[in-house]
């Protein structure tokens, strides 16, 4: 899947987040290294701790049906562009330092980023 067309699938998703608080609808798609994507949308709660970010929420869905090994992860949002928050970024670089990260203002203009360079220090044990 070419990261237009995986950047668009997170966009298409921003529709089913629930944000009825911060009203910020984030949608994630996540490429696994063979080919499969998991899609993920942001689901807060009143409990703002208790908030799952869209890029965790594909993960989960991909990691619970047996994957580990991924390509790229786009994040779209509906109100122009942004990146993942840092509980996000170290989840992601658990499973890799080669992670492709991909966010725009649209699908015609996107940006393409290594995890490193969001994170170049990640944690690990």
């Amino acid at each position: 899947m070419k990261y237009r067309e995986l950047f668009r699938t997170a966009k298409d998703m921003t529709q089913n987040a629930y944000a009825p608080y911060s009203r910020f609808k984030v949608g994630a798609a996540l490429l696994t290294s063979t080919g499969e994507v998991f899609t993920g949308v942001n689901v807060e709660n009143s409990s703002f701790g208790a908030t799952i970010c869209a890029e965790r929420t594909a993960y989960v869905k991909a990691i619970s049906e047996g994957f580990r090994e991924f390509e790229a992860i786009a994040v779209a949002t509906s109100d122009g562009e942004a990146y993942p928050c840092g509980i996000c970024r170290q989840f992601m670089f658990e499973f890799g330092d080669h992670l492709k990260i991909i966010t725009g203002e649209d699908e015609d203009h996107i940006n393409v980023k290594e995890i490193t360079e969001l994170l170049p220090e990640g944690f690990r044990l």
